[in-house]
């Protein structure tokens, strides 16, 4: 029987795959056997993943892109011209921070949803265009457990809000884009042990935080790669419009 997990042949686009969940997925996706294409805004930012990957024995280039421009549009044809068809992406990248609502500025705002919302819509369009013309794909978005819930412990109305429109961006771009054979669907990770849930705001409460998830602990970022590789993959081949919370159960409570 045909492994459904496996992405053997397949070409990958990751951005934000120079540290934490991305890098983490770019490095598994290579290991279920897609050619991967790490993107982030400087080669600097991927060109360890790129090396581990290479040193594992798979095939990867690193890309430097800036997802809200048209750089990713390039990043695309870049991936195609040296990989081949595009056929999987994972858009990773994003930024987080926590300011009080009532002092947050309008800058704060719109710069947290031009990375994680237009940067997201921006990245999907362009590998959409190109699975389209390939013949289908599918597309992963990382959204979070902050669109779904508003956390006591962090002021972040920008982020919260700005993780909900890709989740509901993702089931739009799903119904829209599934009569060219494109899948469309998202990751909601909770509390996860990334360089921006490393920052200070974050680390100082950690331990209150994990008193509040039922398995007890944050997650690393190689518990997302499963997760992503099955909606990426033949395993998932009648989901899209998902949003996959992978959390240790925090939202259960």
């Amino acid at each position: 029987m045909k492994n459904q997990f496996r992405l053997d042949g397949g070409v990958a686009l990751v951005t934000g795959a120079g540290s934490g969940i991305g890098k983490a997925i770019a490095l598994g996706l290579a290991e279920a056997g897609a050619s991967v294409a790490a993107v982030d805004l400087t080669n600097d930012r991927v060109a360890e993943t790129v090396a581990e990957i290479e040193r594992a024995g798979g095939r990867a280039i690193d890309i430097a892109a800036d997802v809200t421009t048209d750089e990713i549009s390039d990043a695309v044809d870049e991936a195609q011209h040296t990989l081949g068809a595009l056929s999987l992406a994972v858009n990773s990248a994003g930024i987080a921070g926590a300011v009080a609502a009532r002092d947050m500025t309008v800058e704060q705002f719109e710069g947290m949803y031009r990375i994680n919302v237009t940067g997201v819509f921006r990245s999907c369009q362009a590998e959409a265009r190109a699975m389209a013309a390939n013949g289908g794909g599918v597309i992963v978005n990382l959204a979070s457990i902050s669109g779904i819930v508003s956390h006591r412990e962090m002021l972040q109305a920008h982020y919260n809000s700005s993780k909900a429109a890709v989740a509901h961006l993702t089931r739009s771009l799903a119904t829209e884009w599934a009569a060219d054979g494109i899948r469309v669907n998202a990751l909601a990770p909770g509390f996860t042990l990334t360089p921006m849930n490393l920052r200070e705001e974050v680390a100082s409460i950690r331990g209150d935080v994990s008193q509040q998830i039922p398995l007890g602990r944050f997650a690393e970022p190689g518990e997302l790669v499963g997760p992503a590789i099955f909606l990426l993959s033949e395993a998932s081949s009648y989901c899209t419009g998902v949003n996959l919370v992978v959390d240790g159960g925090f939202t259960l409570l």
